[in-house]
């Protein structure tokens, strides 16, 4: 008589949720911060890109922002919630459960040899939250090579531990025309927010998520080396976007 053997096979490993990208101190203002990187996203604007999120390493997202230490991982950012500012990110949200799952150890650390296949073919966003200088460029710059692509942005132009290396990597955040205008003389390209019914810069394309209904996945165009974009501010603050307040100086 001859018995069933079974499957050989082994059951395949379960796939990881995310990786730590970094840990260290800010640039900015040397603080303790983390870099995880998530494999999914329910993003809808941005599609299935891989997401990178820069948190406060020893405090919560919400807390930190509510106590200005956020200043760690948005540096000078006019929009943050701290300054009453316009930033569409609902950090009790996808960043708080992003911490929440770091602390419990969910990440491993990423190692290039065991983990690197999860980024191949895949287009990566530098800054789901929090701000891609706030790290070392080279870590950045490494992420953005695991994938065929990347989407990011920095906010930090002004800030006096800017590496001018992240005009090559990121768009760089302008409030106002005469921002945008002296960024771009610096060799940025850049990302401007703007109030509905504002006039587009001869130079400038209006987000594709806006004009045609396309996904960040999809279009690609915020590189940091590709084209200058302007976007109608969005987002449940929106309503405290006046470009009128904002230093057109800086």
């Amino acid at each position: 008589m001859q018995y069933l053997t079974g499957s050989k096979t082994k059951a395949p490993a379960m796939a990881e949720r995310g990786f730590v990208m970094y840990s260290g101190p800010s640039v900015l203002d040397g603080a303790p911060i983390v870099v995880i990187a998530t494999m999914s996203t329910s993003n809808v604007k941005t599609g299935q890109m891989v997401q990178t999120w820069i948190l406060r390493s020893d405090i919560n997202p919400v807390e930190a922002s509510k106590i200005g230490q956020d200043s760690s991982i948005c540096g000078n950012c006019v929009h943050r919630h701290y300054n009453k500012g316009a930033c569409y990110v609902n950090i009790g949200q996808a960043p708080n459960a992003v911490y929440k799952g770091y602390q419990r150890g969910i990440y491993p650390v990423f190692v290039y040899d065991d983990h690197a296949h999860y980024f191949a073919h895949r287009k990566i966003r530098l800054g789901a939250y929090g701000d891609p200088a706030a790290v070392p460029f080279g870590v950045m710059r490494s992420i953005a090579d695991l994938g065929i692509g990347h989407t990011g942005y920095t906010h930090q132009a002004d800030h006096n531990a800017f590496d001018g290396r992240y005009f090559e990597l990121c768009q760089v955040s302008a409030d106002t025309p005469r921002q945008a205008a002296k960024y771009q003389k610096l060799g940025a390209n850049t990302f401007r927010v703007a109030l509905a019914g504002d006039a587009l810069a001869d130079n400038e394309l209006e987000c594709l998520a806006d004009s045609k209904g396309l996904q960040c996945i999809d279009c690609m165009l915020c590189d940091g080396s590709t084209k200058n974009i302007a976007i109608t501010v969005h987002g449940s603050r929106s309503n405290r976007f006046k470009s009128n307040l904002i230093a057109v100086g800086g």
